[in-house]
């Protein structure tokens, strides 16, 4: 087992060699946060897979999928949607050109939805990098066999991610996506037929899995489970609609038409990784019913690595764990470092902030940001809390896709909507989020219902419906109703995105 330990740690040293010599191209603020908009093709396609495909796929989804089965698909399948719907503007993102989703919401909304969008987007974005330290924790303590302990394993992984962002920026993100981006697809390819003929085929997984792990919807997703499926179907699509990472890429994409081009194949990359990932846990978990081990359904791909693959697959599968765990949390460390520099301190703060200057204050912002996200999980590790990287993702999920995506969405799509209608969206929905989330579970815990005998991973929501409902009904009712009853937006307000031919209408 310290084999596999050894070669993780080899990758991520030369990853940090590599790292340092592409650091060397960066000079300015636009190359640090956008890559000097010079991303081809091929590294388009696979830093976006890397944006997207984190440990909410092989830690997160892994234990969806004990519990759920194939039902653990609806989670993933809104990014699918979602993915589907980005095609038809990622031309356009790229041609407004600009550093982060503020940008288009000053432009629309005015300084104001900058920063409450900043604010929503930094909690979201800091709680996903958080999850991802404690994935990479995870995994070094499960491949060495407990040698590496979660607390040290957490410590390792933050300090991999914060390093390789400080470095170099988009730069070193971009460039690290691209080997582990290949990796990542490759071991999922490799692994899922030796896994299945590990188990015995389908026949022999539904011999010894309940029957709702081959149900549309699984009965222990909570008291109403369609609706539970479909909050986790529409907090992923609300997130992935909106996702700043992603638009970072496409801003620094070389051309619209390479920005259009890789969501085109990224779309292709993200449903085999998310559906064969849920495969492979799902006959991981038979595995282990089957041969009476007792395995953490987080440890789902792990373990399958281990024991149901051959021993280059295995690596290759583990090393692909690992690489999500680095690529998200660098994609999500930078994105959030970039709201602050940009939206707050440059745009409320010090407008004349010489940019050269910029990019030494951002990798200050970086280490900061990741300190906080690492007490975010260390904490909860050291009291010993029940931590589920699945509730901290829904949680993430929900708050950005509630609070930012219907604003900035409909930003680049309805010519109708109004300042005073996005402030709404974005205030109402974060505020909704955490009143649902937080607030009713403390002052009203009997409001709570879950599934009787359903395991922990699912939580408990108000009267059993899944708080996305509400939080989001309460954001998009809010830039409807708001838009239609003030002015319309003048034509120059609407000019940087949909340009001049464009005229204002219902």
């Amino acid at each position: 087992m310290g084999s596999y330990l050894y070669v993780i740690l080899a990758y991520l040293l030369v990853l940090t060699g590599y790292n340092i010599y592409r650091s060397r191209q960066v000079k300015t603020q636009e190359d640090f946060m956008v890559a000097g908009r010079s991303l081809s093709l091929t590294k388009m396609v696979f830093t976006l897979v890397c944006t997207w495909i984190g440990s909410g796929t092989f830690i997160a989804g892994a234990e969806y999928a004990s519990y759920a089965g194939w039902s653990a698909v609806w989670q993933p399948a809104g990014a699918f949607l979602g993915i589907a719907i980005i095609y038809f503007i990622a031309g356009r993102i790229r041609t407004f050109g600009q550093y982060t989703v503020g940008d288009i919401l000053e432009v629309r909304y005015g300084r104001f939805a900058r920063l409450f969008g900043a604010i929503a987007l930094i909690i979201a974005f800091t709680t996903i990098v958080s999850y991802q330290f404690r994935a990479g924790g995870y995994i070094l303590n499960v491949v060495s066999d407990g040698a590496v302990s979660l607390e040290m394993g957490q410590i390792i992984a933050a300090v991999f991610v914060i390093l390789f962002v400080t470095i170099g920026g988009m730069v070193a993100v971009a460039h690290t996506d691209l080997p582990n981006g290949i990796i990542i697809v490759s071991a999922c390819l490799l692994s899922f037929p030796f896994v299945v003929a590990a188990v015995g085929g389908r026949e022999q997984a539904a011999a010894v899995l309940p029957a709702g792990h081959f149900e549309v919807f699984s009965p222990d997703f909570g008291r109403y489970p369609p609706l539970k499926a479909l909050a986790y179907f529409l907090s992923t699509l609300l997130l992935l609609l909106g996702v700043q990472s992603m638009y970072q890429k496409f801003y620094a994409a070389k051309s619209p038409r390479d920005a259009r081009q890789a969501v085109a194949i990224w779309i292709i990359g993200t449903i085999i990784v998310e559906t064969i990932v849920i495969g492979i846990a799902v006959y991981a978990f038979a595995y282990g019913v089957k041969h009476g081990m007792n395995w953490d359904g987080r440890s789902l791909v792990l373990q399958a690595a281990r024991h149901m693959v051959p021993g280059p697959v295995g690596v290759l599968l583990l090393g692909a764990a690992c690489a999500v765990v680095l690529s998200t949390g660098m994609n999500y460390l930078l994105s959030s470092s970039s709201n602050i520099i940009r939206d707050i301190y440059q745009k409320m703060v010090n407008p004349k902030a010489d940019p050269t200057r910029m990019v030494a204050l951002q990798k200050v912002f970086i280490v900061a940001m990741g300190f906080c996200a690492f007490l975010m999980i260390f904490i909860p590790t050291v009291l010993e809390s029940q931590i589920s990287v699945l509730q901290y993702s829904y949680f993430a999920y929900t708050m950005y896709g509630v609070a930012v995506t219907p604003a900035l969405f409909a930003a680049l799509t309805w010519k109708r909507a109004t300042r005073a209608g996005g402030i709404a969206s974005i205030l109402g929905g974060a505020v909704a989020t955490v009143f649902f989330e937080f607030v009713l579970p403390w002052i009203a815990p009997g409001v709570m219902q879950g599934a009787e005998g359903a395991g922990s991973v699912f939580g408990a929501d108000p009267w059993g419906i899944p708080s996305i409902y509400p939080a989001a009904l309460i954001s998009i009712g809010s830039l409807l109703i708001v838009s239609l009853l003030t002015p319309a937006p003048k034509q120059e307000e609407l000019e940087p995105l949909f340009g001049l031919s464009m005229k204002c209408g219902p």
